[in-house]
């Protein structure tokens, strides 16, 4: 971004941004887009906790993940675009805001598609995100000839998709999983074709710092959920949810510890770095599941006869052990960490057993923990003393 004194301009011509770039870091511009995406997240987290307390497992794992995935994928695409072509003058920024207003769009369509399978509003928002980005890669086939045909494949291929997505809500409900599920495909395919012969000039530091605050977004889903918790014990007398909340605040802690423990690397290739991109979804998705699973924990303690045990501890127990398994994936990819390679698959296997026990949150809470500090040990083991 133009630190100078000079007086922005409202155009600029679209040139690549450096790929070894110094002290590049996020701009408020960029702050300020990923806080509209915090009104979606905490959406479908939402939406999520409520169709699983009335135990429409189902519905709440097939519509979470769909929703999700117009909240990442769109989030995504323009993370890594601003990375490569951020301008920061005054037509890019209003094309961001464009992308701001779409993603409150989407949230605000977000409870439609929990509650009865109505996308409508939520594809409208999302397909508004997109178009905007294909105003800005027709500005970068413009202005960068090295990669204009990149750019030219990504905006006829996000374009085509998007038609897609607007004919789907004319499509009978029985297809609308399999539907969802090609335009998703068609979706994720646009960059691996348009990036095939030219890579754009992405920053590897400013995304791996991209990617860390939306985990971070992500998280405070999480505590958002412990916070509920505390309120409702405080409100009811139930002495119970304390604890509770505790063993909640210990999981979003080794959560936090788990994922910004080592530094993150992205993969210079276009396969690794797809591969890294594309892995996150499991990744974030199951992070904002695991407050909804919290949630549906102080259901159960206030409720115990309206809440099956098995679904409120599986509802926490399966996306953490999703983050573990899809995290440790891809910290292998990056850092090539070998330490203690049996680590993290025996704690995902001790944290999928908890919900046969009476307390799955604590046991969940304690596997975590020892987690961090079991990978965190051979680190520390080898560091020299003072």
């Amino acid at each position: 971004m133009d630190t100078s004194d000079a007086p922005r301009p409202w155009r600029r011509p679209m040139r690549p941004r450096r790929r070894d770039e110094p002290h590049r870091a996020a701009t408020p511009l960029e702050l300020f887009f990923d806080l509209s995406f915090v009104v979606a997240v905490t959406q479908a987290a939402g939406g999520l906790h409520d169709a699983l307390v009335a135990g429409r497992i189902g519905h709440a794992v097939v519509s979470y993940l769909m929703v999700f995935f117009g909240i990442w994928w769109a989030w995504m695409n323009v993370t890594w675009f601003a990375s490569a072509y951020d301008t920061d003058d005054d037509l890019y920024r209003l094309s961001t805001l464009v992308q701001v207003a779409g993603a409150l769009i989407l949230a605000a369509g977000v409870p439609q598609a929990f509650e009865g399978a109505d996308y409508a509003l939520a594809t409208l928002g999302y397909v508004v995100m997109r178009l905007a980005t294909v105003g800005n890669w027709l500005r970068a086939a413009a202005g960068d000839p090295a990669h204009r045909r990149t750019a030219l494949r990504f905006a006829a291929g996000v374009t085509a998709v998007q038609l897609g997505w607007l004919l789907r809500l004319l499509v009978p409900p029985g297809l609308g999983a399999v539907s969802f599920l090609v335009l998703a495909l068609a979706d994720l395919l646009v960059p691996v074709l348009a990036e095939r012969r030219a890579m754009t000039s992405w920053h590897p530091r400013h995304i791996a710092e991209r990617y860390g605050l939306f985990a971070l977004i992500v998280l405070g889903e999480v505590v958002l959920a412990i916070t509920v918790a505390v309120q409702t014990g405080i409100s009811s007398g139930d002495e119970w949810l304390w604890p509770l909340a505790g063993a909640g605040t210990a999981i979003v802690f080794a959560l936090w510890w788990l994922y910004f423990d080592r530094p993150v690397r992205v993969p210079a290739s276009l396969n690794g770095a797809l591969t890294w991109g594309y892995g996150h979804y499991a990744v974030f998705a199951g992070l904002g599941a695991v407050g909804a699973g919290l949630g549906v924990a102080v259901e159960r303690q206030q409720h115990p006869a309206e809440v099956d045990p098995l679904v409120a501890g599986y509802a926490v127990a399966v996306p953490v052990a999703v983050v573990l398994l899809v995290l440790w994936g891809l910290r292998m990819l990056s850092v090539r960490q070998r330490a203690r390679p049996a680590a993290v698959p025996l704690a995902t296997v001790a944290v999928l057993l908890t919900p046969l026990t009476p307390v799955p949150v604590y046991l969940v809470a304690v596997v975590l923990v020892g987690l961090a500090a079991a990978l965190r040990w051979p680190a520390a083991s080898r560091r020299p003393l003072p």
